[in-house]
């Protein structure tokens, strides 16, 4: 009977221990959040999803041990994602702001950026003050979205991909695009009949958003990037997208 009893408890032991390593394993797949029109952090390419961001947090989540699942959606369903659960973290070259660490938690900064105007080549637009009186598109909900919302004597045209945003200017229906400046600049590199002006409007950081449900995996997220800022997999990531331009390198 004790045999019977011992062998029972055995048993009951290696299932039980089977079913939490199987539980463990599954909680290190960590659902993320992505809007692939925001070229070159995020984008798709024959069906996957690719860019600085996408390399970033695999780079974080190889360094921490966890694994990715990409779950593409349109930036302004990012958020609300996180807050009902449907995933755990998001990535978009989402500027860190007050009002959003108050629904979401940020990594630490790993890209300094900024909002600049882009114009058709030959523009009088030369800064902010040109606005004025002036027609501008830019991506909804951004921070570029709600600078130009306090602005006055602004015709604000909000879409919610960018490349509608840039289509607009193309085709005469804006007279400039205010965006953040490393997407600015990326597109002016294959368009060459436009080009960025002025000062950057805004210093801003970008910050992987993490749900406040999960704490822990802030914690693993920040470790992760400090560990591949520190082994030189970031600063190579970095080159791989943006070349010498320095402007946005986080370097501690």
């Amino acid at each position: 009977m004790l045999r019977k009893l011992f062998l029972f408890l055995v048993s009951f032991a290696f299932v039980f221990s089977f079913g939490l390593a199987n539980l463990a394993q599954a909680e290190q797949v960590v659902k993320v959040g992505v809007d692939t029109t925001f070229p070159p952090f995020e984008m798709e390419e024959h069906g996957k999803v690719v860019g600085f961001d996408v390399d970033l947090v695999n780079a974080i989540a190889k360094a921490e041990g966890f694994k990715v699942e990409w779950h593409t959606m349109d930036f302004q369903g990012l958020i609300p994602a996180l807050q009902t659960g449907t995933i755990q973290m998001a990535v978009a070259g989402m500027t860190i702001t007050p009002q959003r660490a108050q629904v979401v938690y940020f990594s630490k900064p790993y890209y300094h950026s900024g909002q600049s105007i882009l114009v058709k080549k030959g523009s009088p637009i030369k800064d902010l003050a040109d606005l004025k009186g002036k027609t501008v598109a830019t991506k909804l909900g951004t921070t570029a979205d709600i600078m130009l919302s306090k602005m006055k004597d602004i015709k604000v045209e909000r879409f919610t991909n960018i490349d509608d945003a840039y289509n607009q200017l193309q085709n005469g229906g804006a007279q400039a695009v205010v965006f953040d400046n490393p997407v600015n600049i990326n597109y002016a590199k294959t368009h060459k009949n436009v080009h960025t002006v002025g000062k950057l409007l805004t210093g801003e950081d970008y910050g992987i958003a993490v749900s406040k449900q999960h704490p822990k995996l802030l914690e693993k997220v920040n470790a992760g990037l400090e560990k591949i800022i520190k082994n030189g997999v970031y600063l190579k990531l970095y080159r791989k997208y943006f070349g010498d331009d320095n402007a946005g390198l986080i370097t501690q």
